[in-house]
Parts: structure tokens; C-alpha cells; sequence
């Protein structure tokens, strides 16, 4: 059976109203709905009952995070000027504004990368119980030093903290290292109980944090794939194939939309609050 004699293909179905096309995004951004929402469920859940929730703008990088918001709506606007450029004949302008879109997306992932990179750099030495009165002018508020190493050896470690005890923002995170010279310290490892980098080991918060934000940025991805298939070998559909071709597009715009709209959800909940 060719495409041609599949019905529903270019026309709405008379009882859903819809294409099988978009009827098939729909219901896979059902699934979509479903899969981070129990992702914002568990969140929900490991806040509640932590005792020791972190604060996100303490520990990442709400700047940038700001500046990929300010990003993702802007491309979700260039994703509806594609798609309207279709319906007004102007290809060219479709393949400027879908061009537009994969560029904005390509720079939500590299400020994702300049966001991820300092995590893995990034220390944080829990303390034995005995040895926190040795360091006590280092500690922000509880039995663990953060900031980064130095150099170490087998007995013991150098280490830059962060903003210590006392000074303003003491509970700074690992974005803010590097704002402000502190002496290094040595840190003696019988004293360490634990020592870890801010990946997604070091804690729940940051566990979810790079679940969610890792997941999201998947479906990045696939969306520049298929706009960069759209905008290049499948544009040759738009002169044979029109209304199949504006459909497959809508159909792209409407999951664009919806990975925009899971990070609206995300930026403040993980974030802000």
C-alpha cells in the first residue's frame, strides 16, 4: 500500500477531527505527561521527606538556567514562524525561522554543558564527628567543607571552600566557587568520612536534578534531529506533498512546544524553590 492511498494522511478524520499524524503526537505526549510526571512525583516525594532539602539557587546555576529559559521560549516562537511561513507560501522564510530554532537548541545544550562541567569538579568532604571541631571555621552550617582540591596525597588533601562560616552567602554552591579568594586548607583523609564531586551521586536533590534536566535534554535532542531532517532532505516534501509536509512540521511544533513547556515546570522547581 502506498502513503497515497492511506487515508487520513492530509485530512482530518471525520470523528477525531485530527490527521493520523497529529493524533499520534498527542497521544505520545500523553505518555510524555505521564513519564515526567512521575518524575515530579518522586521529586514531590524526596522534598517532603527530607529533613535537609537543598535549595537549588545555593548549589546550581540560576543565570544560566535563566538565560536557557529565555532561550527555549524564544525557539518555541520560532518554531510557530516556521510553521506559519508554511501557510503564508514563504519557504524561505521557513527554513530562517526552523534554521532559527535548531540554532537556539544547539545553545540550550552547550550552556547545559558550561552548567553540568563544574559538578564533576566540584568537592564536598563530610567529616567525621570527632574532626569537625579542627575545621569548624570552615564549615557552612554543617560537617562538610565544599570546594575544590588542590592537590592531594595518600594522608591528606588540599582544599579551596567555598565562602566560609561567617561571610555572606554561606551556603554557597558549587557555581560560586571561584567569585572569591579563600585560603586553601589541608584536610587530613582519617578526618573524611566521605568524599564527593556534585554529580548525580553526591545527593537525592542532585540525583533528580540531573535525571530530570539529563531526560529533558534528550528530548532536545531528538527535536533538533528531526527539525534538521525537516528543514533539509524532507523539505523537498513542501513541493510535492504540501499538506503532508505542513502536518509533519505542526506535528514537530507540537512537541517542541511540549519539551519548552517541561522546562518552564523545571526551572523553578528545581531552581527557585
Amino acid at each position: 500500500m502506498s502513503v497515497a492511498e492511506i487515508k487520513y494522511i492530509d485530512k482530518p478524520h471525520p470523528i477525531t477531527g485530527l490527521t493520523n499524524g497529529k493524533l499520534g503526537i498527542w497521544l505520545f505526549l500523553a505518555s510524555e505527561v505521564m513519564l515526567f510526571g512521575a518524575l515530579f512525583s518522586s521529586l514531590i516525594l524526596l522534598r517532603v521527606g527530607s529533613s535537609d532539602w537543598p535549595h537549588g539557587k545555593n548549589i546550581l546555576d540560576v543565570p544560566l538556567a535563566t538565560l536557557n529559559t529565555i532561550i527555549l521560549i524564544t525557539s518555541s516562537v520560532t518554531m510557530v514562524m516556521a510553521w506559519a511561513s508554511l501557510k503564508m507560501d514563504r519557504f524561505d522564510k521557513f527554513k530562517l525561522y526552523m534554521g532559527a530554532t535548531i540554532a537556539l537548541s544547539c545553545a540550550f545544550l552547550v550552556i547545559k554543558f558550561f552548567e553540568y562541567s563544574p559538578k564533576f569538579s566540584h568537592y564536598e568532604a563530610f567529616l567525621k564527628p570527632a574532626a569537625v571541631s579542627k575545621y569548624e571555621d570552615h564549615l557552612t552550617g554543617k560537617a562538610s567543607i565544599s570546594g575544590h582540591i588542590e592537590k592531594q596525597t595518600d594522608d591528606e588533601i588540599v582544599f579551596k571552600p567555598d565562602t566560609p562560616k561567617g561571610d555572606h552567602g554561606a551556603d554557597h554552591g558549587a557555581e560560586h566557587d571561584g567569585h572569591a579568594e579563600h585560603a586553601e586548607i589541608t584536610i587530613d583523609r582519617a578526618d573524611i568520612h566521605r568524599l564527593t564531586s556534585f554529580g548525580p551521586w553526591h545527593s537525592n536533590f542532585l540525583g533528580i536534578y540531573f535525571t530530570m534536566t539529563g531526560l529533558h535534554g534528550l528530548h532536545i535532542i531528538g527535536g533538533i534531529v528531526v527539525n534538521a531532517w525537516l528543514l533539509f532532505p524532507g523539505s523537498v516534501m513542501f513541493r510535492k506533498e504540501r499538506e503532508r509536509f505542513e502536518g509533519r512540521v505542526e506535528c514537530a511544533g507540537l512537541y517542541w512546544h511540549f519539551v519548552d513547556l517541561v522546562w518552564i515546570f523545571l526551572f523553578p522547581t528545581l531552581y527557585l524553590l
